[in-house]
Parts: C-alpha cells; sequence; structure tokens
C-alpha cells in the first residue's frame, strides 16, 4: 500500500505553520527567564555529541504525553508560559514536534532551524558529551 504522505510532505507542512528561528536568535532567546529550550533527541545522541546548557531533554516519543496536562507524565514547565524552543539534530524533527505543539494548543513555540547540528557549527556553547557507564577510558 503507498503511503498517503511520507515525512517529507509532514515537514514541509509543519515548516509552513511554525516559527523557525537562526542559531543566532535562539542563542539570544536562550538566555532570557521566560524561554526554555528543549532537545527532543534521542539520549543516545546526547551522549554522544554533547548538549546545549540549560536545554530540557524532552524525549521526541514522550512529548506529547509530557504536553498533555492531563497526562499522567505531564512536566509543568510545558504549562508554564515560556516560549519553548525545540531543536533536533538537524531541524526536521523539531518542526514536526512544534507542529504537534501547535496542534495541542501551545502558542509561544518555535524551532532551530538546522538544530544542534547548526548550533554547535556556529560555535555556540556546548556541554561535553557524558561518558555512559561502562564506557570510561574506551577509545
Amino acid at each position: 500500500m503507498p503511503m498517503k504522505k511520507g515525512y517529507k510532505a509532514l515537514v514541509d507542512e509543519a515548516m509552513a505553520e511554525v516559527e523557525t528561528l537562526s542559531v543566532d536568535q535562539a542563542a539570544e532567546a536562550a538566555g532570557r527567564d521566560d524561554t526554555q529550550l528543549v532537545d527532543i533527541r534521542d539520549v543516545r545522541e546526547l551522549n554522544r555529541e554533547g548538549r546545549i546548557p540549560g536545554a530540557l531533554h524532552a524525549p521526541r516519543g514522550m512529548l506529547e504525553f509530557w504536553i498533555d496536562p492531563e497526562s499522567p507524565y505531564h512536566k509543568e514547565v510545558f504549562a508554564s508560559g515560556k516560549k519553548l524552543i525545540f531543536f533536533c539534530a538537524g531541524g526536521l524533527r523539531s518542526a514536526l514536534a512544534t507542529k504537534t505543539a501547535q496542534d495541542m494548543g501551545l502558542e509561544n513555540v518555535a524551532h532551530i532551524e538546522g538544530g544542534f547540528g547548526a548550533w554547535r557549527k556556529a560555535g555556540k556553547p556546548v556541554q561535553a558529551p557524558e561518558t555512559a557507564p561502562g564506557e570510561a577510558g574506551k577509545k
């Protein structure tokens, strides 16, 4: 059975409907009390590549559950009224996540164009990856 809509179409639709910030805009916003960066990458990506200091890790697979106040997994930050700026590795998953957050009723949301890769390439602060248990000393 052919797909009705592939990921490219979904990402294109999301990009047309969400706010996209440049790395510089996101970095400027990240320093404010009314803003929270939200890293939706898989924990293995964080452990391999590092993190943006101060960013909240919200795995993409839990996002809807963490946003919904009716969910037993709800996280208060998603009801805080802060501007939430989502990012992933390259900007595709975060566009979908931002669209999902909007669809769920969050209004003050955006994502970072180019994601963590663009952030790192621009020389913005990155917290080094943590060594996973059992990997200390491995090369």
